[in-house]
C-alpha cells in the first residue's frame, strides 16, 4: 500500500475503480455484448440461410426451366407425331375409300358385263333356231333339196355346236393339248347337253383337275374353238375361212 502511496496512487480508489470496471465489464458482457453477439450470430445464420434458400431457389428455377424445356420438346414431338398420325390416317382413309370405290366400280362393271353377256347369250340362244333356219333355207336353195325338220335341227345343232352323233368334231385334236384350264368358245351359247359332251371329252383327255369355262363369241360364226393354255384347236367357221383365205393368198 505504501508503495502505491509513494507512486501517488490511492489504493482504495484504485480498488474501487477495478471493482467498478469489473462490474461494468460483467454488466456489459451480460446485457450488451452477449445479446449483440447472439443477434449477430442469428443474423449471420439468417444470411446464410437466405443465401442457401436463394441457391436452392436458383437450382429449382434451373430445374424448372429444364423441365419446361423438356415438357415443351415432348409436347412438340407429340404434336408432330399426332399430325403425322393424322396425315397417315387421312391418307389411309383416302386410300381405303378410293380402293372401296374402285372395287365397287369394278364390281358394278363386272356385274354389268356379266348381265350384258347373259342378255347377249339369251338373245343369241333365242336366235339360234332362227339363224339355223335361215342357213338351212339358204342351203336348200343351193342344193335344190328340201330337208325334213329333224334333219334341219340336226344340221343346226352340228353347225353351232361342232357335235355330230354325240361326238365332238375336235375329239381327235384334243390329244395335242396339255394343261389344267380350258376355254370352249362357240358362236352361240351351247346347250347343257352340248357342254356336258365337251366336259366329258376334256376330262377324259386332260384329267379330272381340268377347269372348263364356256364363252360365246358370235364373230367365229359357227363351230367351236378350244384353248388350253397357249394351245388352240380351232374348228370354227371363222377359223376355216381364215385358213381358206391364207391358202388362196399363198396360191
Amino acid at each position: 500500500m505504501e508503495a502505491l502511496a509513494k507512486l501517488g496512487i490511492n489504493p482504495i480508489y484504485l480498488l474501487s475503480q477495478i471493482v467498478v470496471f469489473a462490474l461494468l465489464a460483467f454488466l456489459l458482457g451480460k446485457f450488451l455484448y452477449t445479446p449483440i453477439l447472439d443477434m449477430l450470430e442469428k443474423r449471420k445464420e439468417r444470411i446464410a440461410k437466405g443465401l442457401e434458400d436463394a441457391r436452392a431457389a436458383e437450382e429449382a428455377r434451373a430445374r424448372a426451366d429444364e423441365n419446361a424445356a423438356t415438357i415443351t420438346e415432348e409436347a412438340r414431338r407429340k404434336a408432330q407425331q399426332i399430325v403425322a398420325d393424322a396425315n397417315t390416317s387421312a391418307e389411309t382413309v383416302r386410300a381405303n375409300i378410293e380402293a372401296r370405290a374402285e372395287g365397287q366400280a369394278r364390281k358394278i362393271l363386272d356385274q354389268a358385263r356379266q348381265d350384258a353377256e347373259l342378255e347377249r347369250d339369251k338373245i343369241l340362244s333365242e336366235m339360234r333356231g332362227q339363224v339355223g333356219a335361215l342357213a338351212i333355207a339358204a342351203a336348200t336353195k343351193l342344193i335344190g333339196e328340201t330337208l325334213d325338220e329333224q334333219r334341219q335341227l340336226a344340221m343346226i345343232q352340228q353347225f353351232f355346236s361342232g357335235i355330230k352323233a354325240g361326238k365332238i368334231s375336235l375329239s381327235e385334236s384334243l390329244a395335242e393339248l396339255e394343261g389344267k384350264a380350258a376355254i370352249v368358245t362357240s358362236a352361240l351359247p351351247l346347250a347343257e347337253t352340248e357342254q356336258a359332251s365337251y366336259t366329258a371329252a376334256l376330262v377324259e383327255q386332260l384329267g379330272q383337275e381340268i377347269e372348263i369355262s364356256f364363252r360365246t363369241d358370235p364373230t367365229i360364226l359357227g363351230g367351236v374353238s378350244i384353248q388350253v393354255g397357249g394351245q388352240i384347236v380351232d374348228d370354227s367357221v371363222a377359223g376355216k375361212l381364215d385358213e381358206l383365205k391364207a391358202k388362196l393368198t399363198v396360191g
